[in-house]
């Protein structure tokens, strides 16, 4: 049993704690703002680049390890599991419990907070060690879900719904659901009877954008373009309800040969159909297509043959205009990386932004599923107005400050930790 009386220190659990990712953004901007509040934060995943002596990195635990991905290669797609799968997800399930033990031990850890990996079954024996150590401990506990099972199809036909029921999320005494979107907290009251607190995704707004300096100032000739192209940004990962087709149709109905389409992410673990398809495409419409993620990270940093890395927020200060188009995101933490550095948005108006976001009042050119001429001519206008765009982006950076800040994450958190008499 773990005391409640004085929280200092905060273990994030996760199956990957590194790169651009929404969790990983997302877990930093918490680390951040728990700090500020003086906790001490920790780390426990996969593959983690935060400090190593505030992390225990368990190989085992990543989504993507091999061991993993062959026993996942079982659940979905099929309603029949053989006993050796069975005994091989309990095995695994030994050797993540015994290393959150030691984790939990080492940096004596007051708290936990769970980072996706009791929302989507990607690593279930992972969820069912953790599942089981906060009942057995009754931990403090948060489970930050971004995402769940059922918001995507490849896990809808299974043989592990026993496991997915017990875990993903968890009903126990101790552990709070927090969740990032209003359809999420419906959903999760609705299919498994468990109450939540919406904690939008945030950012730093207290801070200027940073701009072109000397280091970033040759994104440009790394990516192929010169001073003249006009730089239309998709700064998100080639998967299909990313809506990328949009993008390129914008850009060949513009009939500007100055516009070329700047993709920053890969394919990544989602297969390399879509991304086939987005290069036909654009090749169908003569739209040109930059897609280079190997020069972009997290972080600046040097290539093997001393070439420079650029961080995803070298691209941003050279970008004309953003585009994104999906037609679903958890939250949209592209798009609040737009207005802070304050450039116009093409927007799908995908059911969370219609909930969450667009109720706050950004001007945004908004498109419904589909381009049509009201859309291209919105673009078109912006493009050609400088005014324009610094109105419409500042407007829109004021609102962001005001709904989507740490200052708001910081209230929200304190809404859990006074639960346990902590603020």
């Amino acid at each position: 049993m773990y005391s409640i009386k004085n929280i200092r220190n905060i273990g994030f659990i996760s199956t990957r704690l590194k790169g651009t990712d929404g969790v990983s953004l997302e877990t930093e901007k918490w680390v951040d703002v728990l700090e500020k509040m003086r906790y001490n934060c920790f780390f426990f995943a996969g593959e983690a680049d935060w400090p190593p002596e505030r992390t225990m990195v368990e190989p085992l635990a990543h989504y993507l390890h091999p061991k993993i991905q062959e026993l996942h290669s079982h659940f979905f797609g099929t309603k029949t599991r053989s006993y050796k799968v069975t005994d091989k997800i309990h095995e695994l399930r030994v050797i993540y419990k015994t290393a959150l033990y030691q984790f939990i031990d080492a940096f004596k850890i007051d708290m936990i907070i769970v980072e996706n990996a009791l929302s989507i079954p990607v690593n279930i024996p992972l969820g069912l060690a953790i599942t089981e150590f906060i009942a057995e401990t009754n931990i403090p506990a948060v489970g930050h879900h971004h995402d769940f099972y059922w918001e995507r199809e490849r896990f809808m036909v299974n043989c592990v719904n026993d496991y997915i029921n017990m875990a993903f999320p968890p009903s126990l005494n101790s552990l709070h659901h927090v969740v990032i979107n209003t359809e999420a907290r419906k959903m999760l009251s609705y299919r498994r009877g468990l109450s939540s607190l919406v904690i939008p995704n945030v950012f730093n707004y207290d801070r200027e954008p940073p701009g072109i300096d000397d280091y970033n100032k040759d994104v440009r000739r790394d990516l192929g373009l010169n001073e003249e192209d006009i730089i239309f940004l998709q700064p998100t990962r080639i998967v299909q309800r990313k809506g990328i087709e949009s993008a390129i149709e914008v850009i060949h109905r513009l009939k500007d040969p100055r516009i070329k389409l700047v993709i920053t992410h890969s394919a990544k673990d989602e297969g390399k159909e879509y991304y086939k398809r987005v290069l036909s495409y654009a090749e169908l419409m003569n739209v040109p297509v930059v897609i280079k993620p190997s020069i972009f990270s997290d972080k600046r940093s040097t290539g093997p043959n001393g070439e420079k890395i650029y961080s995803i927020w070298d691209i941003y200060p050279h970008a004309d205009f953003i585009t994104y188009p999906s037609s679903y995101e958890g939250f949209g933490n592209a798009f609040l990386e737009a207005i802070f550095f304050k450039k116009p948005i093409l927007v799908n108006r995908y059911s969370i932004y219609q909930q969450d976001i667009e109720p706050v009042g950004f001007e945004v050119v908004a498109m419904n599923n589909y381009v049509n001429n009201r859309v291209v001519e919105e673009i078109k206008n912006l493009i050609g107005n400088p005014q324009k765009v610094e109105e419409m982006t500042e407007k829109n950076y004021h609102l962001a400050s005001r709904f989507f800040s740490y200052e708001v994450l910081e209230q929200k958190l304190k809404t859990i930790l006074v639960n346990y008499g902590q603020v």
